[in-house]
């Protein structure tokens, strides 16, 4: 593994070995089984299963956009070199007049903004002003579909309208753009995974312009998780259709060079390029995918058998049902991980890995001859019936709620010059690693090693500087519903195998935000930004909490007072500039 010019602290603890996703599932299932007692009789006395972990965070809905910025109390210091905007997207409203959504993912999008300056914080909040949010509202009720919520009916949609849809993405699916922000040049774009994403302005947090990125490039949707490059370039995961067959494809938008600011955005939709394309293994079942990875020399695409049933979504469409019903898991069907070449956009390898499912790959990288992979993975895709209304609503009721959210990061790593070589002897030769990969009826299986013994989701690097390239620090929140402190930060160190983690009573954080100081030494040297919320009875309080990225240790927050409830947030974007 390269050396990051940094010594690596001792550890007492023993690396850990190569695993299998099921192994994890299965120990972890043990712990939750040795509770089950406990959960049973805490059922009889009518106590809550998982007494630490607050669902109101999610059902709450925000009443009131905060259209001008406020202040708040501030503890403690936030650093004076610290200066910029931290916006944050995720789910606002559960409801549209007397109608609930049925699913997180569903819920109409929050814009969060925290302006820093001197020491100090405002906040703001407003709606994604989307189409989908506009008819909603016009009808009082939820007249869009949504990924789990079937809408009412609208007499206006003929059969003959919800068939062109299926040509037009981009116009027939809901725009709901809720998960994440990006920027393109100069500016800022909420996205969810239909090809239509949103410019806002970043300082007012107003809803300015809708593109349809499939008028530009010939895409059916994308992932919420571009990747900026350091010059501004910006690649996304797609899928095109090419003879029909779907092919997950990377397109491509140049950076916007030294065209006037008011056409950066636009000049880098207009010259986007489809640069790289593999074909799906199912033609009919397609695979969901939510991030992807790219090196100095590969794009790495993770074909996972989560698949979207095309006839069912076909069916879905026309009869008006929500997309949750296309959905298809194949869990005795192993996940493909392509290595895609940068140079001729065709594949280099494609290896094999047992079942898993996964929302977010924390970075890769190339070392020694080796792909290095890191994704926060799960046996199966249940954690998404765990993000349903009913679900979250009784989550305090099911015992098996713990399970069905269990993940934790793995390491993937893929031998890029593999020795011709027996089945029994294992292709890894990377320094310290425990991994292992095989040939197997001429084909590479690989098996990853845990990175921590912690659930951790929507892991956060030292992007300006790491992504890509060998790291060894990341930052996520717990997935752990059923640990002691379900609102927990955790920095993984990944040379040592150690965590460290920052919590707090009735306090939920969101998604870490690495900052690097403004002449950072060190990989962690800068500062760590998370939004928080409070649990019930504190619905009306949002809070951004500062932490030293090296000790883990709070610097300062500064806490607001809102005039109605704010939910907790998904994704978001650093700006220094702004």
């Amino acid at each position: 593994m390269e050396d990051s010019g940094e010594d690596v602290e001792d550890s007492q603890e023993e690396r850990c070995p190569a695993v299998t996703v099921e192994s994890i599932r299965a120990t972890l299932d043990n712990a939750v089984a040795q509770d089950r007692e406990l959960f049973r009789r805490r059922m009889r006395n009518g106590e809550v299963l998982y007494p630490n972990c607050d669902n109101s965070i999610w059902l709450r809905s925000c009443e009131k956009e905060i259209i001008e910025p406020i202040r708040g109390e501030t503890t403690g210091m936030i650093p004076v070199w610290l200066k910029g905007t931290l916006l944050r997207n995720g789910p606002g409203n559960m409801r549209v007049g007397d109608m609930t959504f049925q699913h997180l993912f569903d819920s109409s999008a929050l814009l969060h903004r925290f302006a820093i300056k001197n020491g100090e914080v405002t906040y703001q909040c407003r709606f994604l002003k989307s189409n989908t949010y506009i008819k909603n509202h016009a009808a009082n009720r939820i007249v869009v579909n949504e990924f789990g919520t079937k809408a009412v009916p609208d007499p206006c949609q003929t059969i003959f309208k919800r068939v062109s849809a299926l040509f037009d993405p981009g116009e027939g699916l809901s725009d709901n753009g809720m998960i994440s922000v990006y920027p393109f040049g100069d500016e800022f774009y909420c996205f969810t995974e239909s090809p239509t994403i949103h410019r806002i302005d970043p300082t007012t947090l107003d809803t300015l312009e809708r593109v349809n990125l499939s008028k530009h490039v010939a895409v059916v949707n994308h992932t919420s998780h571009p990747h900026v490059m350091p010059d501004g370039t910006v690649f996304n995961q797609a899928m095109s259709l090419r003879n029909s067959v779907p092919h997950y494809s990377i397109v491509k938008f140049p950076h916007p060079g030294e065209e006037p600011k008011e056409r950066r955005g636009k000049e880098m939709f207009e010259a986007a390029e489809v640069v790289a394309s593999v074909k799906a293994r199912w033609p009919l079942h397609p695979s969901y995918m939510h991030t992807f990875g790219l090196t100095d020399n590969f794009y790495v695409i993770v074909e996972q058998p989560l698949t979207i049933s095309v006839p069912n979504m076909v069916k879905s469409q026309l009869l008006g049902q929500p997309m949750c019903s296309s959905f298809r898991f194949y869990p005795d069907k192993p996940t493909l991980i392509h290595v895609v070449k940068k140079d001729s956009g065709k594949v280099f390898k494609t290896y094999y890995a047992e079942a898993f499912f996964y929302l977010h790959i924390v970075n890769q990288f190339e070392s020694e001859n080796h792909l290095v992979l890191d994704i926060c993975c799960y046996s199966d895709p249940s954690m998404l019936d765990c993000m349903y209304y009913d679900a979250l609503k009784d989550m305090s009721k099911n015992p098996d709620y713990a399970r069905m959210f269990r993940g934790r990061p793995l390491r993937f790593v893929l031998p890029l010059a593999p020795p011709v070589a027996d089945e029994n002897t294992n292709l890894v030769m990377l320094t310290g690693s425990v991994a292992t990969a095989w040939w197997k009826n001429g084909k590479i299986t690989v098996k990853p090693e845990l990175l921590c013994n912690l659930g951790c989701e929507t892991p956060r690097i030292n992007y300006s500087r790491y992504l890509g390239r060998s790291y060894r620090y990341f930052y996520a929140i717990s997935s752990d519903v059923d640990a002691d402190n379900p609102g927990t930060l955790i920095k993984v160190d990944t040379y040592s195998r150690t965590t460290k983690t920052w919590s707090e009573p009735r306090v939920f954080p969101s998604e870490p935000v690495f900052v690097p100081s403004p002449d950072p030494q060190t990989e962690d040297d800068g500062v760590v930004l998370s939004a928080l919320v409070w649990g019930r009875g504190l619905e009306r309080q949002v809070g951004l909490l500062v932490l030293d990225a090296g000790s883990w240790q709070e610097l300062g927050r500064t806490v607001f007072q809102t005039p109605s409830s704010v939910p907790k947030c998904l994704h978001g974007w650093f700006a220094p500039d702004i």
